[in-house]
């Protein structure tokens, strides 16, 4: 085991088609914060769109690639089938109303590990759940016109990893990553992080069904949480002793970040707290304009010129766009 352990979740990316119709659902009807419109860095013609509370905080953070005309994805074994937030208890009755008069495809409520869950998805089929989570401290996003602070989305709950076979994954997350086991029920298993905030579970789900295919409406990869560069750092040494491919350390601008794949192929990060969204940009204009790391300025009319421009007061028609060819992701 590791001496070192995760804060809990700090991101989930996930694969998008159109960026404005993704602007639209996260910001209009789940009542998010645009925190930072920035590019794949990997793939400058395509966005990357990150979505939290107020400041961007980690473990409240969906971000996405929307990559136009992307063909649709399956969910299924090597992948993670499931992006949960946590609303207040009180809340679950008033967000079931808020989707069915808005029309977004979603479950009636049921009850899974203790909890009430409202799952959903979103224009491209993404998997989310809403979790009515006591003890949530998190206040989440109150600027989003048509959620009032007392229902707002409080930050990430949990991940759902589905994999053909668990006994692998569940010794990395406890050998290499230092959870802890939380309980087993059906086809799932529970392990929990400790953190100064939610965002702290992963439930591992067997999946016989076959592999999973991911493009459009299915996760990238998720991310948790070093609270600096140095327990990054060492965390990473310590993968690789364990046998682990891990890339080197990457600036990803608003945080550095360590990659690398679990036994059942979910693309895993390592994301530090720091330096955070407000590093290139004031709090209270956060995700209002196109924002490039020092190393892209440079070429920024090109950049600027093949992405689709982006209006945040817009509300659009949630058609599903033509299918086409996945481009390179990041990694």
């Amino acid at each position: 085991m590791t001496d070192i352990a995760p804060h809990g979740l700090h991101h989930v990316t996930a694969i998008a088609s159109d960026p404005q119709r993704n602007v639209d659902f996260y910001t209009q009807v789940l009542g998010l914060r645009l925190v930072k419109q920035t590019v794949n860095f990997d793939a400058p013609d395509t966005y990357h769109l990150y979505y939290g509370d107020h400041t961007g905080a980690p473990s409240t953070l969906l971000t996405f690639f929307p990559w136009r005309a992307v063909p649709p994805g399956r969910n299924g074994a090597g992948l993670t089938t499931a992006t949960a937030f946590s609303i207040p208890p009180e809340s679950l009755g008033w967000w079931q109303r808020r989707l069915a008069e808005l029309s977004v495809d979603a479950d009636s409520p049921t009850s899974r590990d203790g909890e009430e869950v409202l799952r959903l998805r979103d224009p491209d089929g993404l998997v989310l759940d809403l979790i009515a989570s006591p003890g949530d401290g998190r206040s989440g996003w109150d600027g989003a016109a048509g959620v009032p602070a007392e229902h707002a989305v409080r930050g990430l709950h949990s991940v759902t990893m589905s994999e053909a076979q668990l006994e692998p994954t569940q010794r990395l997350l406890t050998e290499l990553l230092s959870m802890q086991p939380a309980g087993e029920a059906g086809t799932r298993s529970r392990f929990t992080m400790t953190g100064p905030d939610g965002g702290t579970v992963v439930d591992l789900e067997a999946d016989r069904s076959g592999r999973g295919l991911q493009a459009g409406g299915t996760v990238h990869h998720i991310a948790f949480r070093a609270p600096d560069q140095a327990t990054q750092a060492r965390w990473r040494e310590q993968l690789v002793e364990a046998g682990l491919r891990v890339t080197e350390i990457i600036d990803r601008r608003y945080f550095t970040s360590i990659y690398f794949r679990e036994p059942g192929g979910v693309l895993l990060e390592i994301a530090t707290d720091q330096p955070g969204f407000t590093v290139d940009e004031p709090l209270l204009e956060l995700g209002q304009r196109l924002k490039l790391p020092p190393w892209l300025e440079p070429d920024r009319d090109q950049i600027a010129a093949a992405l689709p421009p982006i209006r945040l007061d817009h509300t659009g028609p949630h058609e599903r766009p033509a299918p086409a060819k996945q481009p390179e992701a990041e990694v």
